[in-house]
């Protein structure tokens, strides 16, 4: 798609929800099932990935595990960002790059952290590399607008609610300690 097109598209859903913000309430829902080992089937709406573990972790090493995929949604999230702001900010893009980093120790993920250790990542970092024939500070207001717009890195850093459930043989609701 072109960048004329994006800025179409994007023009034309910021209208529509400008007009009627209730079209901008959206509700993502995605199933799991696991396929033995440490392989899952997810489907969100019409696509589906596959997820499993690197043979550490006894895993077959087909497909990106659940960290490798929180890397990619916050790195991807950030490049539709820059594309679809650079496009309405009328911004050429040659290029967009994003290297991320996760640091997880794997002692709190085998319950040997002792409260000291979480089971997920400690820290994520990012360095996005731009090239573009704009000017240094218009690149500026567009890093800012991505990283104050860019949704996953929002969930991110924002404290938001989690809530979960677990129905027990069909019949039992059961709501863990953690989740609660």
């Amino acid at each position: 798609m072109s960048q004329e097109a994006i800025k179409a598209a994007v023009g034309k859903l910021a209208a529509a929800v400008q007009e009627n913000p209730s079209n901008g309430k959206l509700i993502y829902r995605g199933t799991t099932e696991w396929k033995g080992d440490v392989l899952c089937h997810n489907q969100v709406g019409r696509h589906s990935l596959m997820v499993d573990e690197p043979a550490a972790f006894g895993g077959g090493d087909s497909a990106m595990s659940p960290a490798d995929l929180i890397l990619a949604a916050l790195g991807s999230c950030q490049e539709i960002m820059y594309s679809a702001l650079a496009s309405s900010m009328d911004i050429p893009l040659e290029s967009v790059k994003i290297e991320l980093k996760g640091n997880l120790d794997l002692r709190g993920l085998m319950g040997m952290g002792e409260g000291e250790v979480p089971p997920g990542f400690t820290d994520l970092s990012f360095e996005t590399h731009l090239r573009s024939s704009a000017d240094e500070a218009t690149l500026k207001k567009l890093i800012d607008a991505v990283e104050a717009q860019c949704p996953i890195l929002d969930t991110l850093v924002r404290p938001i609610r989690v809530s979960g459930k677990a129905i027990i043989n069909g019949g039992t609701e059961y709501v863990a300690q953690a989740a609660g």
